[in-house]
């Protein structure tokens, strides 16, 4: 039974892939609380697997974004602007390093991968938060996914544990900043989930399969379980939460 009732929100979701992204588990919860959508997709490739899944939950607002095209991102917030008046809430769910870098070590990646990945994943969410601020007339709250490779060096995790430590720290200056106009700004750290953005990091399979043995609910989450938290933190019932980092992992983030 939901409890939670977002009815009369609006919000922005950002990041859905396909049916298996943590992005569509939060966009199905809110839809589901009775939160209106704005739902986006990367280019044409993805369109054809998140366009049905927008029709899914009625999103009232569909769009390509590609953070590293700003008119995409101006134009799409004018949109929300010119058909709502005003925004209640974005989820942030993208990350992006090139290959090579990914791959390798920290201290062999390039600076244009490395600038290249904290563009996408990080600036991106302080980008659209300047964005949203003058349609938050009321408050607001934002999102955005880190993971615990943030505080502590997972294996094969690379340069996205330096920029994801930048988005936790981005979320408490924006939090601060935004603060006072009564924004609530969080990221959301959840345990390893088999997407599509989660592939392209070598040996995740067996990330995976520590996690289950180690965590102690000994079991992995889900994208439904991502999604009911984030519902919650957009919800009013969150209203004195922010600048945190909220934890959905089965308990994997306790232990050294």
């Amino acid at each position: 039974m939901n409890t939670l009732d977002l009815t009369g929100k609006k919000g922005l979701i950002v990041g859905i892939a396909n049916s298996n992204s943590i992005a569509w588990g939060c966009a199905n919860a809110f839809a589901k609380a009775g939160a209106e959508l704005a739902v986006t997709w990367f280019n044409d490739k993805a369109r054809k697997h998140v366009e049905p899944l927008a029709q899914e939950v009625k999103a009232s607002i569909t769009a390509a974004l590609d953070v590293e095209q700003p008119e995409q991102m101006q134009a799409l917030f004018k949109t929300i602007e010119q058909q709502w008046g005003r925004l209640d809430f974005i989820l942030h769910s993208i990350a992006f390093a090139p290959k090579e870098d990914l791959h390798g070590r920290v201290v062999d990646s390039s600076s244009g991968g490395f600038a290249r990945a904290m563009a996408i994943s990080c600036h991106s969410f302080a980008q659209m938060a300047h964005l949203a601020e003058p349609l938050m007339k009321q408050g607001g709250s934002l999102l955005t996914m880190s993971y615990v490779g943030a505080e502590e060096v997972i294996p094969d995790y690379g340069i996205m544990g330096p920029v994801k430590a930048a988005l936790e720290a981005t979320t408490r200056y924006l939090a601060s900043e935004l603060g006072p106009k009564n924004i609530r700004v969080n990221a959301v750290s959840p345990g390893p989930l088999a997407t599509r953005a989660a592939s392209g990091i070598p040996n995740f399979d067996a990330l995976m399969t520590q996690a289950v043995s180690r965590a102690p609910l000994r079991r992995l989450v889900d994208i439904a379980d991502v999604g009911e938290l984030c519902a919650f933190l957009v919800s009013d019932a969150a209203r004195n939460i922010t600048g945190s980092t909220l934890y959905v992992d089965a308990g994997y983030h306790i232990l050294g």
